[in-house]
């Protein structure tokens, strides 16, 4: 059970049967208004914090997928089908999770393809634990040095990606588990992490099983979008995120249909 503060419910004056489960990135916030603004579809939406809370991981580092497949029930007693949404980090923990809990769809902004690295108190170790016992991951090279001032840290993901090429491939999400459609968003001049990479390796995999993948990208967007009527985001980590107010925007807007699609809007015809 989530405390108050954790957890954030917007409900639609005429829900459609579906739930959300939002889940923001790094900064560890409950996303309020996104929660809103997904809710204009017609969908619940549950922003949770999953992790830097009361009696949470003190940070993405060993966070067990248990609670967001306890999550996942919950919003089904009401539902008819549930959705994960997921930004950076959530991204990440979304599509995890939906490899192995059953889920109608999943909406991955900013995405990785592997489980990465986290750290607390000086030790390294998975993002995620399954049944107490930390996934696969991929560590980061210790020999990385930032190239500007601040740093963009795509090339310290693209180097830890080459360092060992087996450890890499265990931690690859096994995204062709996942049933329900994926939508995809990711930026071109993401400055983070090369989430338009990881997005082209999530759709390779599941568009060889012939499974429903959706993939949206703008060449000048950078880490953080944008969806219609949302402002830049202010403060986080002191880092190059890429794109400009501009261009995020305008993969919003091209994403904008699809994630109302994908949350069971009657405004627009689903693809048949």
């Amino acid at each position: 059970m989530l405390a108050s503060e954790d957890r954030f419910d917007a409900v639609p004056a005429e829900p459609n049967g579906t739930a959300v489960l939002l889940l923001a990135g790094s900064s560890g916030r409950v996303e309020r208004e996104r929660a809103e603004l997904l809710s204009t579809t017609g969908a619940r939406v549950r922003a949770i914090r999953w992790f830097g809370g009361a009696d949470q991981r003190p940070s993405p580092h060993e966070v067990p997928l248990e609670l967001f497949a306890g999550q996942i029930g919950e919003l089904r007693r009401d539902a008819d089908r549930v959705v994960l949404f997921g930004t950076s980090f959530g991204a990440e923990a979304v599509l995890t999770t939906a490899a192995y809990a059953t889920v109608d769809g999943v909406i991955a902004v900013a995405p990785s393809s592997v489980v990465w690295a986290g750290a607390h108190d000086g030790a390294w170790s998975s993002h995620w634990t399954l049944g107490g016992r930390p996934l696969p991951f991929v560590a980061f090279d210790a020999y990385w040095t930032p190239r500007s001032d601040p740093p963009a840290f795509v090339s310290l993901y693209e180097a830890s990606l080459q360092l060992d090429a087996a450890a890499t491939d265990a931690a690859r999400i096994p995204v062709e588990n996942i049933a329900g459609e994926v939508l995809l968003v990711a930026g071109g001049d993401d400055q983070v992490w090369p989430s338009d990479r990881f997005a082209s390796e999530v759709e390779a995999v599941r568009t060889d099983r012939g499974l429903a993948t959706t993939v949206v990208t703008h060449p000048g967007a950078g880490h953080r979008l944008l969806l219609p009527g949302e402002l830049p985001a202010a403060g986080g980590a002191r880092m190059l995120r890429g794109g400009s107010p501009e261009a995020d925007a305008e993969l919003g807007a091209r994403a904008w249909p699809e994630i109302r699609r994908l949350l069971g809007d009657g405004a627009l015809v689903p693809r048949g």
